[in-house]
């Protein structure tokens, strides 16, 4: 592997998978943004075991990076599938309704959980570009808790929902290796 020319960044600037945007329209901005958190997030989880992704933050908190893999993953359903795909039975990946923090609550140290995670979490986020392909007006309407709300409002809504997310997996991370940055 050749030495990394920035060894404190994730990845060095010419390989970096995000984009600097180029879109001028507010849709592609917004989805630009979109991705780019979604890929920062992978990028916080790149090239750690099952242990170390379930690692909590401090006790009593159950927040892991694994758990937050599993909450965006359901996120991702709720939002893209349940709510602007009208889809209201569909049932969520890892909460419950025995148990609102399932999705933290069973972040364990095993491949598999890890394994499902990932997957999900892909699958959810490949639904919602799918999802977005079809919509050509973010300010068309979808239905919300008896009301109505545009498209752009959902996309900010997961755009500060990644944010805040890549905010903690920082820290998770920086706990956990040591790594920090970009």
């Amino acid at each position: 592997m050749a030495e990394r020319q920035f060894p404190d960044m994730w990845v060095d600037p010419d390989d970096d998978p995000r984009t600097d945007g180029g879109a001028t329209d507010e849709r592609g901005v917004l989805l630009d943004y979109l991705g780019n958190y979604r890929k920062t997030f992978a990028m916080k989880l790149d090239g750690l075991d099952a242990t170390q992704l379930a690692t909590r933050s401090v006790p009593p908190s159950t927040m892991s990076l694994l758990g937050l893999l599993r909450h965006l993953a359901d996120v991702e359903l709720h939002w893209f599938r349940k709510v602007m795909g009208e889809q209201p039975d569909v049932v969520r990946h890892f909460r419950t309704a025995d148990d609102r923090d399932a999705d933290f609550n069973g972040a364990v140290a095993d491949d598999a959980v890890v394994e499902e995670a990932w997957r999900v979490w892909r699958a959810e986020v490949a639904n919602a570009e799918t999802f977005m392909d079809g919509v050509a007006d973010v300010g068309s309407m979808v239905p919300l808790d008896g009301g109505e709300v545009p498209v752009r409002d959902l996309l900010v809504h997961m755009i500060e929902e990644y944010a805040r997310h890549v905010g903690h997996a920082d820290l998770l991370r920086e706990c956990i290796d040591g790594r920090t940055g970009q």
